[in-house]
């Protein structure tokens, strides 16, 4: 096989490959590459065979994840397993799974273990374990990135087909970044945390690895869902489902930080390779890159160490603190101690100041289909974490610490690479629950996640035709512009329409009536709708109108305005020769 993925796996099954042997491959590379501490439990032959048995009276069909082998963070329970956090003094045997863990086993998936972390999940580099620090995957000098260390570097050395991390300030996006992996990290509460040790509980997300899109769209799917254990647990919204997810079609805007705000840390290699992705994706004509302000973000980011968020990690580790501090990281324990000094009128003054700066992000974000960040502006070697592990940790999170304090999604995927030969990774960010909408637009930026996917639109919103009294200075815009509509541009219908001016009292209106046979070309606008506002938009819509699809000349097909023929009255005048409404209504006044 080729790397790991759910295509790989399933092609290796169809060809008469059993669990058993692709088990067995997967354990012969963790044995290989055992100097590096990527695993902190490696289930036995023994701890597996239950998971393996199950699968004999299933067939491969019947479960979306059969057979495919995973690792697990070792901040989330495994039934029968040690859940650790890095560490030792910590250690308890859960007897239940993790609501996402217990979701993907009976999906099919057979776990081969935990994998190592930042300690208590507190990091951004995987240098902070008791268990060793994880070596990067393609250079040993280099850090891997935390605190999902080993989870992403288990992906990446095809010892599992995917895994999870978890993602409190960048935990499940640096480390893909860092060993050329797509790092998956739902909008909160769509992924249920029961049974997770938390970090920043009102935080904190489980999150995806893997070698390519497809496998993570996939095991995002089987791992969603609503949790009543879990009070954080969200339900999500219609259009964040897998139906909507596709390949972004048309013009898509993205944001990009302004050249001064970039960060690169000194690092010139990164640099590099971040124009270089920059300049790749602009051989797409229809993307268009606009620069934003990144500085609320970064505003909103600093909050989250400097800010009492950190009292959350002293609550999580509240027992090891008192019971066992010498047992701690050292600078784990510094870092979690010091939320023990806030107060409660630094939590509301926070609070305060960062719905102030979500506001200022929510306007920046709404006016791009997404924003393109690097997912971390430069890979430090161990001997330099070592020697500034503070510093350069903060600087890791330069470009993630705001994400879920914003309660953003985001997606990172890879990028190319350094002319050192090292992985380097963007960022695409979105609104919450726009997690399908950022997969889609990721298979648009790449030439190797379109195929075979139907072309989809920006599900936050409604495109929508309109032919007659509202398009621009005309008497019903209004309608539009105030449920939030923007003017996209004018348009003209496939020549298979005719306009039908409809009788009766009040503002004048068309009809737009399908047509074959005889129709012609009609002069149109394209407005988007924010799809909250076209209930309330249909509700006004008079008979015999109504929204409908029509085809534009270029071949695509938008929701507009109709009206079916036998619904139009005999007195409605045929006005098609004029081309559009407007050119109608002058012909009125001359």
């Amino acid at each position: 096989m080729n790397k790991l993925s759910l295509s790989s796996v399933r092609a290796y099954y169809q060809a008469g490959g059993t669990v058993r042997e692709l088990i067995a491959l997967c354990r012969e590379q963790i044995k290989r590459a055992s100097p590096n501490p990527i695993w902190i439990h490696c289930l036995s032959e023994e701890e597996l065979e239950p998971y393996i048995e199950r699968l004999d009276g299933h067939a491969r069909e019947s479960l979306p994840l059969w057979g495919v082998p995973f690792a697990i963070k070792d901040n989330i329970d495994l039934a029968g397993v040690p859940t650790t956090a890095a560490c030792p003094a910590f250690s308890y045997q859960p007897e239940d799974s993790a609501t996402v863990v217990q979701r993907l086993i009976d999906a099919g998936a057979v776990p081969l273990g935990k994998t190592n972390l930042d300690q208590f999940a507190t990091g951004l580099n995987g240098t902070r374990s008791p268990y060793g620090a994880v070596k990067n995957a393609f250079d040993a000098k280099y850090i891997s990135g935390g605190s999902s260390s080993g989870s992403a570097v288990a992906v990446a050395l095809d010892m599992v087909c995917f895994a999870l991390g978890t993602d409190t300030a960048g935990s499940g996006r640096v480390p893909a970044a860092f060993n050329n992996l797509v790092g998956l990290k739902p909008s909160l509460g769509l992924v249920s945390t029961y049974g997770v040790v938390p970090a920043c509980r009102s935080l904190d997300c489980v999150t995806i690895f893997a070698n390519d899109l497809e496998t993570a769209s996939e095991v995002f799917s089987v791992m969603e869902g609503f949790d009543a254990q879990d009070p954080y647990s969200k339900p999500n919204v219609d259009t964040n489902v897998l139906r909507e997810q596709g390949v972004r079609c048309g013009p898509i805007t993205i944001g990009v930080i302004k050249a001064e705000q970039l960060e690169f840390f000194g690092d010139s290699g990164y640099e590099q390779a971040y124009s270089a992705a920059l300049s790749e994706l602009t051989k797409d004509s229809e993307l268009q890159f606009v620069e934003i302000d990144f500085q609320p973000f970064l505003e909103a980011a600093s909050l989250l160490y400097s800010g009492p968020w950190v009292a959350e990690r002293t609550i999580a580790c509240a027992t090891p603190l008192q019971a066992y501090p010498e047992k701690m990281h050292p600078v784990v324990r510094d870092i979690v101690a010091g939320g023990a000094g806030f107060t409660a009128q630094d939590v509301f003054s926070a609070q305060y100041r960062l719905l102030a700066l979500k506001r200022q992000c929510d306007h920046i974000l709404a006016a791009v289909d997404a924003l393109l960040t690097p997912t971390a502006g430069s890979l430090f070697t161990q001997s330099q974490l070592q020697d500034e592990p503070v510093l350069h940790n903060t600087q890791l999170g330069h470009y993630t610490n705001y994400m879920n304090l914003l309660d953003y999604a985001g997606l990172a995927i890879p990028a190319g690479f350094t002319e050192q030969g090292l992985p380097f990774g963007l960022t695409l960010v979105g609104p919450r629950c726009s997690d399908r909408a950022l997969i889609s637009i990721a298979r648009r930026l790449s030439t190797v996640e379109r195929a075979d996917h139907k072309a989809v639109s920006d599900s936050r919103y409604l495109d929508v035709l309109v032919c007659g009294a509202h398009m621009q200075g005309l008497p019903l815009n209004w309608q539009l512009i105030e449920r939030g509509g923007k003017f996209i541009r004018s348009v003209k219908t496939q020549a298979t329409y005719r306009l039908l001016a409809l009788p009766g009292e009040g503002v004048k209106r068309p009809a737009l009536v399908y047509d074959a046979a005889s129709g012609v070309s009609i002069g149109a606008e394209i407005w988007r709708l924010p799809i909250a506002s076209v209930g309330s938009f249909l509700r006004d819509i008079p008979a015999p109108l109504g929204l409908g699809s029509v085809f534009v000349e270029d071949g695509r097909r938008v929701t507009g305005f109709i009206a079916a023929e036998g619904a139009v009255d005999e007195e409605s005048r045929d006005v098609s020769e004029f081309g559009d409404w407007r050119t109608y209504l002058r012909s009125l006044s001359s």
